[in-house]
């Protein structure tokens, strides 16, 4: 049995989402919120007009991109792209993981898209990405939150291309270099990466997107949550902060506490500093570790965020399948009664495992305290469970 290691994470909030607040957060640095204000009063837009700026700024969006804040998190701004822009051309719907699974789901039995063109792979790895035709429109994410792959780069994307790149960022944002100029339609969500509040989505659209916002009606319906248009011109006011529904005050100020806190660290490059070197502490520990592994199939698609491990212990591995997924769920069951980590059990609809979330509001220095719990949390499950 191994020892019970002597210090813990001085945080042990791990969860792929809502992901840690980040080091030194305070709910004091929200006094500056305006409550009880109208979000279309100056303040209110002032507000939304330095979060869309900050986010310009740290994520180095190209000017001639729009920024906007959406309701319903990252799953509101897809779909609000998705029921926007599809349609126009066929369309190639990448999926390796269940968030991708779902934005197929939604064109293929909701928007009941006819020329559509599904390409799938297995948790763990990615598709083919030289079979994606990019006469079509393309829908894919850039990093799987459930399967911890993510796309190499932006290469495989032509300059050049016809249709339109919709990419559900939700998990790469703030960590991961996205290549702004292969992508039409960024979206992600302010509970991740950066650790602020849920319930608020971001949508980033380049001018191809915007042509064809004015050039083209879709076929269906719009509900009105989802309306980018009026009368074919872009809403301008949406990607102004002038959002579509009332935001809360207090959840724009605690994104902005969270931009500004990456300013501090070096902006772009910091974060994504910071998110490799928690990924680098969990891929040194797996290299000497024998039961465990990547769920990733390959090194160049590991993600450096929602990090997805497997067993591969012959003991456990020989169990049945519904034998291993009881294991595993021992692990992360016993570390949060320990109060060690939180919410660290592998997706519901991904292979049994454990997730455990990298990106920069975690310290190295507590992931690296989280590894020596994971030995010990492995060992006395297997010792209880698995008799010689």
């Amino acid at each position: 049995m191994t020892n019970t290691p002597a210090i813990k994470p001085n945080n042990a909030n791990f969860s792929s989402g809502p992901c840690a607040k980040r080091p030194g957060y305070s709910l004091n640095n929200l006094n500056g919120a305006p409550l009880g204000r109208s979000h279309r009063a100056k303040v209110g837009k002032a507000k939304l007009k330095l979060a869309i700026d900050l986010t310009r700024e740290i994520l180095q969006v190209p000017a001639d991109y729009l920024i906007g804040i959406v309701p319903g998190s990252d799953t509101g701004a897809v779909e609000m792209a998705m029921w926007s822009l599809l349609g126009a051309r066929g369309v190639d719907l990448l999926a390796w993981e269940s968030f991708g699974e779902g934005w197929v789901t939604d064109a293929v039995k909701q928007l009941k898209l006819k020329d559509a063109r599904v390409l799938k792979s297995g948790y763990g790895d990615v598709v083919d990405l030289s079979t994606v035709n990019f006469d079509n429109d393309v829908v894919f994410t850039w990093n799987g939150t459930t399967s911890g792959v993510r796309v190499p780069n932006g290469d495989w994307i032509p300059a050049d291309r016809k249709g339109l790149t919709i990419c559900d960022a939700t998990s790469a944002a703030f960590a991961q270099r996205l290549d702004w100029a292969k992508l039409d339609v960024v979206t992600y969500s302010w509970q991740k990466v950066l650790g602020g509040e849920a319930a608020h989505g971001m949508l980033i659209i380049s001018p191809r997107a915007v042509e064809r916002l004015e050039t083209y009606v879709p076929a269906w319906p719009m509900p009105k949550i989802f309306r980018l248009t009026n009368g074919g011109k872009l809403i301008k006011g949406i990607f102004e902060g002038e959002t579509i529904n009332t935001p809360s005050m207090l959840c724009v100020e605690d994104y902005i506490d969270a931009l500004e806190w990456s300013k501090t660290i070096g902006g772009l490059d910091g974060l994504v500093g910071r998110a490799d070197a928690n990924t680098k502490a969990i891929a040194d520990w797996v290299a000497k570790t024998p039961w465990v592994d990547f769920l990733a199939k390959s090194a160049d698609i590991r993600s450096n965020t929602s990090v997805c491990l497997k067993i591969v212990d012959p003991a456990v591995t020989a169990l049945s399948a519904e034998a291993q997924a009881a294991f595993v769920k021992q692990i992360p069951a016993l570390l949060d009664k320990e109060k060690v980590a939180f919410d660290i059990d592998g997706y519901r609809d991904a292979p049994p495992g454990l997730r455990i979330w990298c990106g920069a509001t975690v310290e190295t220095s507590d992931v690296a305290a989280l590894t020596l719990w994971l030995d010990w949390a492995f060992a006395k499950v297997k010792a209880e469970t698995i008799k010689a």
